[in-house]
């Protein structure tokens, strides 16, 4: 591995990490923040109605801009974003206003979202340089993250610490990060797009839902990330209102959760170097369905907490595998990248907001009977994840199979 394709694989571990930090730190101090603010159940959901605009903002925007300007740039932009959102909530705490709150929480999904999509542009990219998987523990940095975000938000809120410390702190120890995009090529992808344009790009190229495979595995990473941003943004309520933990359990079942995954997605080269990308997604929906089920039918506390680890387990490689699968294949493919990741970012950010209007009228463990219908869909789907067969290959097997004894 040359250097700067090295320097460029550690900047992006890093970048990965931050906003698994930062979303955890806010998880675990959502209760103190509502307390700080006053707020109802309703107007808490209109404050959380902010980091969905800003995320889908960023997601629809990111492969606009990073065509425009390049991953670099857009990468840049969003950490900065990531960065002064944190701050603006650990503001907002402080002095008490909804609104403010609203604006911090926007400003982190903007950046999230756009550095979601660039950073797995970069993430295949660094894959098919490299010629072995990274994506699993590019995203198990952002598990690890988590788990070491949530550990921390947990002990602070056990202590009474104050929450605009702690938020304000979180976002200068992830400043120096800002530092660390200059490692990724400066207009990388601005000159792939270009590169495509001037040697005449396909119809599938142009426009990767046109091919079949690619829509398989816009479905499948959807439910994947689906049921990872449910336990992201539910699990902790789900323990408490659906099997009676008091909060502080359930933070910690939530932290649990963030460790099972972080703990398959650094465990994902491992098991790819024995099992091929299909079988993997297809057993990891099965377990993390399996784990779900269990959560949501199990009348005992005791087995649904244990049952997560089976959850975060089995959702742990379907983004970054989706990811990789969609690198796949001849030309340009960060098209194709760019799509897979939006939909895997649309659901894990979008889609457990509208979960909640499901649990207003279903409770929340009816609703997470939609995030396992979706786990066994991913499982259905598993197939797409193998590399597509080139018209050479498929004449060279029907050669074969014509040439071949009776």
């Amino acid at each position: 591995m040359d250097t700067v394709t090295y320097q460029r694989r550690r900047a992006l571990f890093l970048l990965y990490c931050l906003p698994g930090v930062v979303l955890a730190s806010w998880v675990t101090r959502t209760p103190a923040i509502r307390d700080r603010l006053d707020a109802s159940t309703a107007e808490m959901g209109i404050v959380l109605v902010g980091m969905s605009i800003g995320s889908m903002t960023g997601i629809f925007l990111s492969r606009m801009l990073v065509r425009r300007w390049g991953t670099r740039a857009v990468t840049l932009m969003g950490t900065i974003a990531m960065i002064a959102g944190v701050a603006t909530v650990g503001v907002a705490a402080a002095i008490g206003i909804s609104s403010v709150v609203f604006t911090g929480l926007a400003l982190f999904g903007l950046g999230m979202g756009a550095n979601e999509i660039a950073l797995n542009v970069d993430g295949a990219e660094i894959e098919r340089i490299l010629d072995r998987p990274v994506l699993p523990t590019l995203h198990g940095c952002f598990s690890l993250g988590a788990a070491i975000g949530a550990v921390v938000g947990i002990t602070l809120g056990l202590l009474n610490y104050s929450v605009t410390v702690h938020l304000l702190v979180v976002a200068l120890v992830c400043a120096p990060a800002v530092v660390t995009v200059r490692a990724i090529p400066q207009g990388y992808g601005i000159s792939r797009h270009r590169r495509a344009r001037r040697r005449g790009r396909s119809r599938t190229d142009a426009n990767p839902l046109r091919e079949g495979r690619i829509v398989v595995l816009c479905l499948t990473v959807l439910a994947m990330a689906l049921a990872e941003g449910a336990a992201t943004d539910w699990l902790p309520l789900l323990m408490v209102d659906g099997h009676g933990v008091d909060p502080v359990a359930g933070s910690v079942v939530y932290a649990v959760f963030a460790a099972s995954m972080a703990a398959g997605r650094f465990a994902g080269p491992i098991v790819l170097a024995r099992c091929d990308r299909a079988a993997v997604v297809r057993l990891s929906a099965l377990l993390g369905a399996g784990g779900l089920a269990v959560v949501i039918f199990s009348p005992g506390a005791v087995s649904a907490g244990i049952s997560v680890v089976l959850w975060g387990l089995g959702t742990a490689l379907g983004f970054p595998l989706a990811i990789s699968a969609a690198g796949d294949g001849p030309g340009d493919r960060s098209a194709a990248v760019s799509a897979v990741a939006t939909a895997g970012t649309s659901a894990l950010l979008i889609g457990p907001p509208l979960l909640g209007f499901l649990g207003e009228q279903f409770t929340l463990r009816g609703a997470m009977i939609v995030v396992l219908a979706f786990l066994v869909v991913a499982a259905a789907g598993a197939s797409a994840m193998r590399p597509p067969t080139t018209s050479g290959e498929k004449r060279r097997r029907i050669v074969t199979h014509e040439t071949e004894p009776l």
